[in-house]
């Protein structure tokens, strides 16, 4: 591609994904709205229930999100009765994010998410995961080299 080409907007791919993000982030709120969750408290459900205990410090490594953005959201989904802290049994010291109750039956009525948005993406059930498989090589690679 020559170097005037390169710099049109069609042709970044950053902005490209930039522009995914945001429009698939507008997809799910519609469906999360029903939930009564933000997208970056879903992501936050998601790897809780992926892990059922984490720390601050741990949900922040996973969600590449720094404890300023992470602990005013962690203090609301609290007050929203979807999570709770625990002390460490072995270090009292050591605070570690749980789910409640309503968090967990939340598992239960987000099931059907993927089936409700992947369909949007315009993709075949292969090439979805294709692209799931680019995404975090790509990931991978990038962290290599910002980290």
């Amino acid at each position: 591609m020559e170097s005037e080409q390169f710099l049109k907007l069609d042709n970044q791919l950053c902005f490209a994904i930039y522009a995914c993000s945001r429009e698939i982030t507008r997809l799910y709120r519609s469906f999360l709205d029903e939930l009564g969750i933000t997208y970056p408290q879903f992501l936050t459900l998601t790897v809780l229930w992926e892990h059922k205990r984490l720390s601050v410090k741990e949900i922040g490594k996973l969600l590449y999100l720094d404890s300023g953005t992470l602990t005013p959201m962690l203090k609301r989904m609290e007050s929203l009765d979807l999570l709770k802290r625990v002390r460490g049994t072995e270090d009292e010291r050591k605070v570690y994010i749980a789910l409640t109750e309503r968090g967990e039956q939340l598992r239960e009525e987000a099931l059907s998410l993927p089936d409700k948005c992947i369909p949007h993406f315009g993709l075949t059930h292969d090439q979805y995961l294709g692209l799931l498989t680019q995404m975090n090589q790509m990931l991978q690679s990038l962290q290599k080299v910002t980290r």
